[in-house]
């Protein structure tokens, strides 16, 4: 069974498994050999079911290391949520699904009036984008 974080074909942005471009984010920043990873990614799967609205990708940074560019990751899992255009939060995160929903939530509450995350986050963001698909 392929997980719903995973994604590596994505379907088209027209199907209605995926949020439409501009929808909701939910970016794990994770590596293989993390033990805390491998814990936190069926937690992750499930979040990813409970909001369809969402599109949630788990990216390894070392497979995946042009994605991550530049960016030093020193805590695992590392969350990037974005709001579809604006990267809003970069940063790590308890490995418990209760925290991620929480930080998802108020950050949909609040995303008319909030700020970015910053240049570096922007650029981690489009990079999953482009790479992604979207």
């Amino acid at each position: 069974m392929q997980s719903p974080a995973a994604l590596p074909e994505s379907p088209p942005p027209s199907s209605p498994e995926l949020p439409a471009r501009g929808g909701w984010w939910a970016v794990c920043l994770c590596a293989a050999w993390c033990g805390t990873c491998g814990v936190y990614r069926p937690l992750f799967d499930e979040l990813a079911r409970a909001h369809p609205e969402v599109r949630f990708e788990w990216v390894d940074i070392e497979d995946d290391s042009d994605i991550a560019g530049d960016l030093d990751v020193e805590t695992f899992p590392t969350l990037l949520i974005a709001d579809g255009e604006r990267a809003l939060f970069l940063g790590p995160l308890l490995p418990q699904a209760p925290v991620l929903a929480r930080l998802l939530t108020s950050l949909q509450a609040a995303a008319p009036g909030s700020a970015g995350a910053g240049g570096e986050a922007q650029q981690v963001f489009e990079r999953v984008r482009t790479a992604r698909g979207a």
